[in-house]
Formats: C-alpha cells, structure tokens, sequence
C-alpha cells in the first residue's frame, strides 16, 4: 500500500498527466502539431496511471476516464474515477450522466450464496416477480430457487436429485397457477413451490420435440385457471404451450412416493409450435404492454419476429425482421416505447 505523502504526490501528479493530456487534445481540435515525444495517447496515460497508483487501478476504469477527457475537454473529473468511484454530489451526477459515453453506477453489490447450489453450477435465469416481491433463480444444473425481498432463499427444490440430469436453460413465474415454470433440454418442469415439505408438487411434461432454449410466460388476463407459455427451442420453432390447474391437480397420485417426480405427457397438453427462425430461438418474451410476443435469433434472416400472440396460434404470418448476423437479445422501454435488439 501507498504511504500517505506518497498517495498525494501520485494525485499530483496525475492531475498534471490529466492537465497535459487535455492540452494535447485542445491542439488536436485546433489542427496544431504535436512533437512525438509529448504526444500521449492510452496505452501511455494507462501505464503512467498504474506506475502512479498501482495495480489497484482497473483497465476499463481508466478507460473510461481516458474516454470521457478525450470526448468532453470541458467536462468535471475526479481522480477517484480511475478506481470505479464516484463523487455524490446531485449536480456532478447530473453531468456525469450527460456524458456521450456513459459509466452505469452500481451503488451496492451483494452476493447470495446458496447451500444447495453445487460449486460448479451456474446460474442460468433470473426472474423477478414484483407482485408477490420475491426473485426465481435457475442454475444450470438443475436448482429453482425463490429469494424473498430481504435476498434470502425460503423456497429451493433441487431436481438432479430426481435424476433428471438434463441442463436448466431458462425458468419465469406462471401468475395464475402461482407456479414456476424451467425448461431443460428436452423437458418442461412445473413446481408448484406452496406445497412444503413434498416433491409431489413437481412435474415434468416430456417428451418435447428439439432442445429448449428459453421460455417466458404469456400474461393475459382473460382466464383465471390458464397460463400460457413461450418456449424457444434449437431448431428455430416458437412452442405455445396452454397449462391449466386441471394438468395438475388432478394428476396427485396417492399411491406414489413423496419423493417420486411426477411424469406427465406431452401429449396431452394444447402445444401449438410454429417455426419462425432458422437459428436457434435464444430468447422469447411477451410484451404485455404491446399486447405481443417477442422471439430472436442469430439468424440474419429471420432475426427478429414480433406480432400479435393470437397470430401465432391461428398460423398467420407474422412480423419478422432481417438484422445482420442475427438478434442475441431484445427489451422494451413503455416510457420511452421503443424496442432495443442486441446482436
């Protein structure tokens, strides 16, 4: 660590690397010449930095330090920056954040271990469900886990201990039913979390045709006992699956153990599949406000579908955008009522 008098005089002489390199800029806008002795570019702001302060400064920090004088000779700056920190003043904020190149903040960060999640896992879905504040989380190898609004887990359900060794590729809330709904490979799982102390709440619906991808939950509010669901798989295919409490509640065997998976078949759920990529489908998503559904992939032809859900299930065609080299990701804002795509 930094002595203190040494500390200052690196802070000194930082604020004369920052003053030199926003004089070097100046020019540069004015068509001046620059000896190429003085001239600073990154790669010798960034190593002046890290021999002034040492390994404690980042990359990405003082890149984006590097960025915001290089961009804005005007704008306010704090040595304090080149470590991820910033000054709280309201009004340095507010300039900050009129910045071309922006520095998200994150004001606080904690991590939530879990007892149950093996070391090698990961986590593969996340999903918040602001009506009964509380989060699902998935972890690939095969943990839901529900976290209260104090982030501690009071509901997890662990299925490779069913045996059921395929990877979790995505996981939402089913509103209606209060259930939460996963997706493996080639499986769709329904755990009914309210009933503690028994695995007979969990179900699972195979076979299901191709490997899944991604799934979300379709919010309409004109059936009280329904849900339906979006799932994408790796064949291009969007999959419209309708579940009731019917599915469910009448499939409790009293003969089986408390411990026992149950099984149900595909077969016997209303299942409408359309294929609208020729790519995988990496994810699906209902836009309640639009009253439309969502579905991307890296397919540069097909790479973006939205449209009516209802246009969906009657086999019309819907809209469908070509992006270049495909859509990984997709949101979308109501304030500001636009779509982003990611690719």
């Amino acid at each position: 660590a930094l002595e203190v008098p040494d500390f200052k005089n690196a802070l000194k002489q930082f604020q004369k690397l920052v003053e030199k390199t926003v004089t070097q800029k100046t020019k540069e806008r004015l068509g001046l010449y620059i000896e190429d002795d003085d001239e600073i570019d990154y790669d010798k702001f960034y190593t002046t930095t890290q021999t002034l302060f040492g390994p404690e400064v980042k990359d990405h920090n003082v890149k984006a330090f590097f960025r915001k004088i290089s961009n804005n000779l005007d704008t306010r700056t704090e040595w304090c920056e080149i470590f991820g920190y910033f000054i709280g003043e309201s009004d340095a904020l507010s300039s900050q954040l009129k910045e071309e190149n922006m520095v998200f903040l994150v004001s606080e960060k904690q991590q939530i271990t879990h007892a149950v999640v093996k070391r090698q896992d990961v986590i593969k879905g996340i999903v918040k469900v602001p009506h009964l504040d509380f989060t699902v989380t998935s972890s690939q190898k095969g943990v839901l886990t529900i976290f209260n609004n104090q982030r501690k887990s009071f509901c997890s359900c662990p299925f490779y201990f069913h045996q059921d060794t395929a990877w979790i590729t995505g996981c939402d809330f089913l509103p209606r039913l209060k259930c939460v709904v996963a997706v493996t490979e080639r499986t769709v799982i329904v755990w009914d979390y309210k009933s503690k102390g028994s695995q007979n709440n969990c179900f699972t619906i195979r076979p299901m045709e191709n490997g899944l991808l991604c799934v979300c939950t379709v919010t309409m509010s004109d059936y009280l006992a329904k849900d339906n669901i979006l799932i994408g798989d790796d064949k291009g295919y969007v999959h419209l699956l309708t579940v009731t409490s019917d599915h469910f509640g009448l499939k409790q065997c009293k003969g089986k153990k408390e411990s026992q998976l149950q099984v149900l078949d595909s077969k016997t759920f209303n299942i409408v599949k359309r294929k609208l990529h020729d790519d995988w489908v990496v994810k699906v998503k209902y836009i309640s406000d639009l009253n439309c559904f969502g579905s991307c992939s890296s397919d540069s032809i097909h790479s973006f579908v939205l449209d009516d859900i209802k246009r969906l299930e009657d086999n019309l065609p819907v809209k469908e955008f070509s992006v270049p080299r495909g859509v990984n990701a997709f949101a979308y804002c109501g304030k500001a009522k636009v779509i982003v795509t990611g690719g």
